[in-house]
């Protein structure tokens, strides 16, 4: 063939081609890239100087449309110089565009065509190799083994012929040449790719709802959710937990006209007068939501608790002003100012807190170890837990819990003892008293340092054998001594 030829016909064979091609609906999903090992055999003009051989090799394409895709190839064969069987390597490259004629059928005929390489090497070669460039055109088909139509593994057969200029070192030099390869393998597509047009990420040859407004959420056949069921689409619906009924804007959001509370389309009365208290239908009637004898429409403390007395626009009574409402108030008559519990009685003041409110300390003898031990005696904690419960009752205070000792015994031992002590008396309380946080709480141990008494006689030592419990913040125990006078009884 001419080789002015060459290149014309291959433009006429590209463009008839893509003309029939382009009816296919490119809006129809189609794999991405495909795969295609091969094996055949080479049929070589004479003119080249090298025998036939097999040739093994692979080819890797990308589609961009289903009949359209573009593709390399790379092929060797194992050859000799015809004559005299020198070793010759055969290599083919080749670059082509691979037009699917039918590319969602079972039998899917297709034609390539594109640019080719023969590289030639050989001891036998002037230079030891040589390279022939030029055209390349085939045709083949791809025969569906498995897979759907658009992953599929296919049988592919192919007939190729690489029309390569012949350079230096070969016969007939200049000349074009036909060599065919024909080969069989198999391609392996993957990969999906297809239209869009409504951009919900379904495509459209699965989208059950081809129109949904951008920005809708949607289910896997491409459909919009409306979950409140006010015609809002989901992701596009600002308000989405609408109560079902009501009337919403263009942005999902429930309207309220008459602004009485209940939302149009559920508002039995949309015309009510500004202000106005309404039921829950929104129509203004003689409610009194918390029982207390006062319509809501007159009432200025509508949350009052029930069983409270209010007055005539429906406020709660205090009579005695100690933060009980009178209808709850089971000491109706307290003092001004005295301290009183949940029911409004007064509380009363035990000796123990008398005592860390006077002295900020609470001193006791009472609380008992094992002999030379700090085990406490677990028979009676009378004394202890009335200390715990003193010591709930102020949370704001820091205590320091000293523990002493009488002088018998060494010096070293009592001050270990001591702390010990201490320490048992503090785990003892946290154990008891989960409100009494351990942080506000530190233990020191004093061993004989600091005796109240002559440890020269029992009594003494008694004394002398002690817990102490002081007021560390001094400022916070000043304004608790002022309180203590206003807790009179």
């Amino acid at each position: 063939m001419n080789a002015r030829l060459v290149k014309p016909l291959l433009l006429l064979l590209l463009i008839a081609t893509a003309s029939a091609a382009a009816a296919t609906d490119i809006a129809d999903e189609y794999s991405v890239f495909s795969l295609s090992p091969y094996a055949g055999a080479t049929f070589l003009t004479d003119d080249m100087g090298i025998e036939d051989d097999l040739i093994f090799g692979g080819r890797a394409a990308v589609q961009f449309m289903p009949w359209l895709g573009l593709e390399g190839t790379y092929g060797f064969s194992d050859t000799e110089q015809s004559g005299t069987g020198e070793s010759t390597k055969l290599h083919h490259l080749g670059a082509d565009v691979v037009l699917n004629l039918r590319p969602f059928e079972k039998v899917n005929p297709y034609l390539t065509a594109g640019w080719a390489q023969f590289e030639a090497k050989g001891d036998w070669l002037p230079t030891g190799k040589t390279e022939m460039n030029g055209w390349e055109a085939g045709a083949g088909l791809k025969i569906k083994l498995g897979g759907d139509n658009i992953n599929r593994r296919d049988l592919r057969l192919e007939v190729r012929d690489v029309m390569s200029g012949l350079v230096s070192g070969l016969p007939n030099d200049g000349d074009l040449t036909h060599n065919l390869i024909a080969t069989a393998g198999f391609n392996f597509a993957f990969g999906r790719c297809g239209r869009d047009a409504d951009r919900d990420g379904v495509r459209d040859s699965d989208d059950g709802c081809p129109e949904t407004p951008a920005g809708a959420t949607v289910d896997a056949e491409g459909c919009p959710f409306d979950s409140d069921g006010d015609g809002v689409f989901d992701g596009l619906d600002q308000c989405a937990e609408t109560p079902r009924g009501a009337s919403v804007d263009t942005y999902g959001c429930p309207t309220d006209g008459d602004g009485d509370g209940v939302l149009d389309g559920l508002d039995k009365c949309p015309d009510s007068a500004p202000g106005s208290v309404v039921d829950a239908r929104g129509c203004v009637s003689d409610v009194d939501s918390d029982l207390d004898g006062v319509f809501d429409r007159t009432d200025k403390c509508p949350g009052t608790p029930a069983g409270a007395k209010v007055d005539a626009v429906g406020c709660p009574l205090d009579s005695d002003r100690d933060g009980v409402y009178d209808g709850l108030d089971q000491c109706p008559e307290t003092p001004q100012h005295l301290k009183v519990d949940e029911q409004g009685c007064p509380i009363a003041i035990t000796a123990t807190e008398t005592q860390l409110l006077d002295t900020g300390m609470i001193r006791t003898t009472a609380v008992t170890f094992k002999t030379s031990s700090a085990e406490l005696d677990q028979a009676d904690t009378r004394e202890i837990d009335e200390i715990g419960a003193t010591l709930v009752r102020w949370p704001e205070l820091q205590i320091e819990i000293g523990g002493h000792t009488d002088s018998q015994g060494a010096d070293a031992a009592n001050q270990k003892l001591s702390e010990q002590r201490a320490q048992a008396v503090l785990d003892y309380l946290v154990a008891k008293f989960p409100e009494i946080r351990g942080g506000q709480y530190s233990v020191k141990g004093y061993g004989e340092s600091l005796p109240l008494a002559d440890n020269a006689t029992a009594e003494g030592r008694a004394q002398n054998r002690r817990v102490e419990f002081k007021v560390l913040n001094a400022e916070t125990i000043k304004r608790v001594i002022e309180s203590q006078k206003l807790l009179e009884r």
